[in-house]
């Protein structure tokens, strides 16, 4: 499918993060959108409405029609869909997010990145060093990134830059989104278990990862970790005519909480981002852009300009010593490797992590073993529900017992009310100099700016 010949695209679940980015990026090109959703939150909603994209609330198959070039099937709508059933009636193509972007990036040189952990912080730093030395190029990122506008865009460029996501592609097509895009260069920064409802077993996980490995075409690229065990195994198999690239931690240092790359050629270059997780990104990053033909000296000056993406180890205040961050931790790996960067990189004073457990697999009782010790280098351990989810589990629900042994950590304190969660981290002021708020949810849509302005007062 041609770009160029696309004229009208309807979007059925257009709320999602990647789907209003995608519509806004069509829309951009002069693409007639059009888009519904049983609900659509901010800043979605805002964003589609600024530009003029009055997506409409509930399913209505009326806005189905046959002069439709396109249907994007969002995740978030089933199988039974009454727009769906009528795009399919009228015989109209129908592709999920994923399969969308690969049609439109048939002659694109793909570049997808994938990984438990990690993706979307490769991704950006590709992108922002792509954009320093002045290279043309298209994406799709899971995070905002100072700079660009969209998460999302599509044009004439001859590379597309993809985070790839392990999570299913839509309800007609449940294999992993990373499976979809057909790979020039892959990359595997992790394989840690999750997803549980979806992947109920680590052996049914870990194999997707596998599969993307294997569709590395002959003359094709694997970039993996090769400090994480399993991304090493999966990485390092054979495969015909493909070539391996494994990567480690690039070498730093830290002097007074500033990370410092050491480098043969170009002396220290300092770093605004931190932790051995990022300095294991910024290698697979610079394996990327090496592939892609950008110069070593052009990366380190643009790596070293990098904030990292949003949500992403993100500062949010910071006064007299005092820092309060927020990351999105969404699984046992990625708390892990926040908390020991946060540990690392600021070894005197003491910590406080408050950690939202948000997603389904972090609220299944057999999942949250793989929390063990990911909380061990948080001098103050605070581990918040939202009771809206606990009362969806039911009798199943987690208590704070389950969720003591569970991380191996006693003294870790239990919160289902946030305004609870922020009164005992207003009363570590004082004794506290690093704060970080962690999660994949909103702690119930507690302001954490307004938090972290009262930590850091």
């Amino acid at each position: 499918m041609d770009l160029n010949n696309i004229k009208q695209v309807h979007f059925i679940a257009v709320g999602g993060s990647v789907m209003h980015n995608l519509a806004l990026a069509l829309h951009k090109r002069k693409i007639t959108v059009t888009g519904s959703d049983d609900e659509i939150y901010e800043p979605a909603a805002g964003k589609l409405k600024a530009a003029g994209l009055n997506a409409s609330i509930g399913w209505n198959p009326d806005q189905l029609h046959n002069k439709l070039d396109a249907v994007i099937l969002g995740m978030h709508a089933k199988a039974d869909n009454p727009e769906l059933k009528k795009a399919q009636e009228l015989g109209l193509p129908i592709f999920s997010f994923p399969e969308f972007i690969r049609e439109v990036s048939t002659n694109k040189q793909r570049i997808v990145v994938g990984g438990s952990h990690g993706k979307s912080s490769i991704t950006a730093m590709i992108m922002h060093a792509l954009k320093s030395a002045g290279k043309t190029f298209d994406y799709l990122v899971g995070a905002e990134i100072d700079g660009f506008e969209l998460t999302v865009q599509l044009s004439d460029a001859a590379i597309i830059v993809i985070e790839g996501d392990e999570y299913l592609a839509s309800k007609l097509d449940p294999q992993p989104k990373f499976l979809k895009y057909d790979h020039h260069v892959g990359v595997i920064s992790g394989i840690k278990w999750d997803h549980k409802n979806v992947f109920p077993t680590f052996e049914d996980y870990t194999k997707q990862f596998d599969l993307f490995a294997d569709k590395t075409p002959k003359a094709g690229s694997l970039i993996y970790c090769e400090e994480d065990n399993l991304a090493n195994i999966v990485g390092a198999k054979e495969r015909e005519d493909v070539r391996k690239i494994p990567y480690s931690a690039h070498e730093a240092e830290i002097k007074e909480g500033i990370t410092y790359l050491k480098t043969k050629d170009h002396g220290k270059v300092k770093i605004n981002v931190f932790g051995k997780h990022n300095l294991q990104n910024i290698k697979a990053a610079q394996e990327v852009c090496d592939l892609l033909g950008v110069p070593a000296d052009k990366f380190y000056q643009a790596i070293s300009s990098f904030k990292g993406a949003k949500n992403r180890l993100e500062l949010l205040a910071e006064n007299n010593g005092v820092r309060v961050y927020k990351d999105y931790a969404h699984a046992p790996s990625k708390l892990k490797a926040t908390v020991n960067a946060l540990h690392h990189q600021f070894s005197k004073g003491k910590i406080c992590i408050a950690y939202e457990l948000h997603t389904f697999s972090s609220l299944d009782k057999e999942f949250l073993k793989e929390y063990k010790d990911t909380l061990k280098h948080a001098d103050e351990a605070f581990v918040y529900i939202n009771p809206d989810n606990l009362k969806i589990a039911g009798e199943n629900k987690i208590k704070e017992d389950d969720i003591k042994n569970a991380f191996n950590n006693p003294e870790l304190q239990f919160f289902n009310d946030e305004n609870e969660l922020k009164k005992a981290m207003e009363i570590q002021k004082g004794k506290t100099s690093t704060f970080a708020f962690l999660s994949s949810g909103h702690f119930r849509n507690l302001d954490l700016k307004e938090t972290a302005q009262i930590l850091v007062k």
